[in-house]
């Protein structure tokens, strides 16, 4: 049974094409027929696609602001592919709580970076949402959805 796991894997494997393409193409839609999910896990892994690519400046503002002595351009693609996905679930989905959303982060890093790659997610998320005045209902609830909030 696919899970939302699943799904942001998918979502970081589009990102990470975006990231080396720079536009949707012929490989967005060979990657669907090779990594198929079900109707309801593939929108939830193109909302947070389409919202990483929305908010993208904010997001790497936010993460360079965090990653001390790294340059976002300068990370490994796949680590700034997954923290811009941590981050945009920490400020635009109120209905993931932030301990799902550091969890996923770091699972998907061991999954795909290297053997450093899960610290560095887990630092640099654990700092936003421990510092951003806007999470401050994220963190005082890390293990619940925030009931109510505006996205």
């Amino acid at each position: 049974m696919a899970s939302r796991h699943q799904a942001r894997e998918r979502a970081v494997q589009i990102l990470f094409q975006y990231d080396i393409h720079g536009q949707a193409g012929p490989w967005l839609d060979d990657f669907w027929i090779q990594y198929p999910l079900t109707d309801d896990l593939r929108v939830f892994a193109e909302r947070l696609v389409a919202g990483v690519r929305e908010h993208k400046k904010e997001l790497d503002a936010l993460i360079g602001a965090y990653a001390t002595n790294w340059k976002v351009g300068r990370m490994p693609i796949i680590d700034r592919n997954i923290l811009r996905l941590g981050c945009f679930e920490l400020l635009y989905a109120p209905e993931v709580p932030a301990k799902v959303t550091l969890n996923e982060a770091i699972e998907l890093a061991k999954s795909f970076g290297d053997e450093e790659a899960s610290k560095f997610v887990n630092g640099i998320l654990d700092k936003v949402l421990g510092s951003e005045t806007r999470l401050e209902r994220k963190r005082a609830f890390p293990e619940l959805p925030v009931v109510g909030a505006q996205e």
